[in-house]
């Protein structure tokens, strides 16, 4: 059940008009009330022929012209209006049953407290069999203004005790940190201009996708102009950048003006502060480009930084951080992408964004890691090969399943459903990224007697899954992986309990998947040669004990000879 309190309004008569008038499709049927303040002597024009709609506005209107005749200063905002609908799937309900729905509803608002003689006069009219309109004027029988901060949170928690009490669909319950639904006039105006998405919608996009792009505020204002936004700035005497809001092109107004619209109410984690706090925790010390020399790519590292996120998440505001910084490395690998993968990738990022903001505090600092990796993705300008961009993807499904799993844990009802149906499209992107990697592997498995001996390892290493490893259609691609690593000097027994303590396999839904890309990005480089750094650690004692012997021995007033290294040192080099 939805109750969706609208702006307040100063037209009585106009909303009543609309509550008993055909609709804008001929849809509202045999318009009545089913409650309200006093029903004795309320008129009901949809029932009583003599009634009629300026009489019922003028005795829901009583208090707020005494009050405006009293004190001279006159109330206009005093029309409170919800709609409360219920589910398609919902059973029907009585006129009675939406009565009683109505009450407890006002009730939660503050607009007639239980057993308030001098509440706010107020109707219940339904016009149709699954919804009813409460209209209420906000001004008590004794003057004052009723208390309505927070009624909107009130309201919905009376809305879910509603549907368990009438065994109705029952919806989730809100935290505020959800962005506002589509007014229809703003739904009509893009459909009548041939937009796929409201204004606020089509800006809430292209902000998210700016901010793994810059590194400061100036520069995030910058980037969003540049990419043809239209930018409104708020500045202090100082110079200094507060606040910002945001256009699309094309949206006016019927004076031909720009829209604009703040960034806190596209998003309530896209305001100013919120993004500076995001950028100023990330700032890189030197530009991605700058850093050629390492041997890792920017996939790698992400896949890196993704590894510990499960043991990041102990603290609640380390935890939300690291969250909020997942999603940013989502939009920035959908951004960079090949394109058979970008419509899943992008589909997630989308619904992850509802599962970055929560109301806890995110300590920002915390997520460095996975901001400088998704800066680093966006600023290269080479693509990532298959297995490099498979096993980060994998990376990302398990991230984003670990968080899905501490918003259960927090009870973030919303926030966990966004979470899971990121997910379903990161797996459907996680099995294309590895089908050619799959087909490669498949192609060269190693010989029968190499590969039972592996399969030994699967069963040392993981025996409580091992079965399922081994029945899985990708086992022989595995136990190429394994074979691979295996010539470069690791253990294929070591790489499997690593990879498997990585990330649990009860729930993986193919498990030799899961661990390919695990090996392929743990053991992609030589095991280390053990023997080889005793050796050398073996000749750098040889040669700097008799070297420091031969300098301390010889006078002071002599010049320095070189002097021969011993013959086992000759050796040894």
């Amino acid at each position: 059940m939805i109750a969706a309190i609208k702006r307040a309004g100063s037209n009585t008569r106009g909303l009543l008009a609309y509550l008993y008038g055909p609709g804008d499709h001929d849809e509202h049927l045999d318009p009545h009330i089913v409650a309200g303040f006093a029903m004795l002597g309320m008129p009901d024009p949809g029932r009583d022929e003599n009634a009629t709609l300026t009489e019922l506005a003028r005795y829901l209107d009583e208090p707020v012209r005494l009050r405006n005749g009293e004190f001279g200063k006159q109330v206009t905002d005093h029309v409170w209006h919800c709609p409360v609908r219920a589910a398609p799937e919902d059973r029907f309900l009585s006129d009675a049953e939406w009565g009683e729905i109505a009450q407890r509803i006002v009730q939660a608002a503050g607009i007639a407290p239980v057993g308030d003689d001098l509440a706010c006069r107020w109707v219940a009219v339904r016009h149709a069999d699954d919804h009813i309109h409460i209209l209420a004027t906000t001004v008590r029988e004794d003057g004052r203004r009723p208390k309505l901060h927070d009624s909107g949170l009130r309201v919905g928690d009376a809305c879910r005790e509603i549907e368990k009490d009438y065994g109705l669909r029952q919806l989730k319950k809100g935290d505020r940190t959800g962005t506002h639904r589509p007014t229809q006039a703003e739904m009509h105006k893009a459909q009548r201009l041939g937009w796929d998405q409201t204004s606020p919608e089509w800006l809430q996009a292209r902000i998210r996708a700016a901010i793994p792009h810059v590194t400061g505020a100036e520069e995030f204002i910058a980037y969003l102009e540049a990419g043809g936004i239209e930018v409104q700035v708020r500045r202090g005497p100082s110079g200094d950048l507060l606040g910002y809001a945001a256009g699309r092109p094309g949206d006016v107004n019927e004076a031909g003006e720009q829209i604009y619209h703040p960034g806190s109410k596209i998003s309530p984690d896209l305001s100013l502060p919120k993004i500076k706090a995001r950028l100023e925790s990330s700032r890189p010390e030197e530009h991605p480009t700058a850093r050629r020399n390492q041997p890792s790519t920017p996939w790698h590292k992400a896949a890196e930084a993704l590894d510990t996120l499960h043991t990041d998440l102990a603290d609640d505001t380390h935890a939300q951080a690291h969250i909020t910084a997942l999603g940013e490395l989502l939009e920035a690998t959908a951004q960079t992408a090949p394109a058979h993968l970008r419509a899943e990738l992008q589909a997630a990022s989308k619904a992850f964004a509802r599962a970055q903001r929560s109301q806890i505090r995110a300590e920002d600092s915390a997520a460095h890691a996975l901001r400088s990796a998704a800066r680093d993705i966006v600023h290269t300008a080479t693509g990532p090969d298959g297995s490099a961009l498979a096993a980060l993807v994998a990376a990302l499904v398990w991230a984003t399943i670990v968080a899905a799993r501490w918003h259960e844990a927090k009870h973030h009802a919303h926030q966990a459903d966004a979470a899971r149906q990121a997910v379903q499209h990161l797996q459907t992107a996680a099995d294309r990224a590895l089908a050619p990697t799959l087909a490669e592997l498949t192609a060269r498995p190693p010989r029968d007697q190499a590969r039972r001996v592996l399969a030994s390892d699967v069963r040392a290493a993981v025996p409580d899954h091992a079965e399922r490893i081994l029945t899985d259609p990708a086992w022989p691609a595995l136990a190429t992986v394994l074979a691979d690593a295996e010539a470069r000097g690791h253990h294929p027994h070591q790489l499997l309990k690593e990879a498997a303590a990585q990330r649990e396999l009860t729930t993986a839904r193919q498990p030799a998947r899961v661990l390919i890309t695990r090996i392929q990005h743990t053991g992609r480089s030589p095991a280390p040669n053990r023997r080889a750094e005793a050796a050398r650690s073996r000749t750098t004692m040889t040669v700097s004990i008799p070297a420091r012997q031969a300098r301390t021995s010889q006078p002071a007033t002599a010049p320095a000879q070189p002097s021969a290294a011993p013959e086992s040192a000759r050796i040894s080099r």
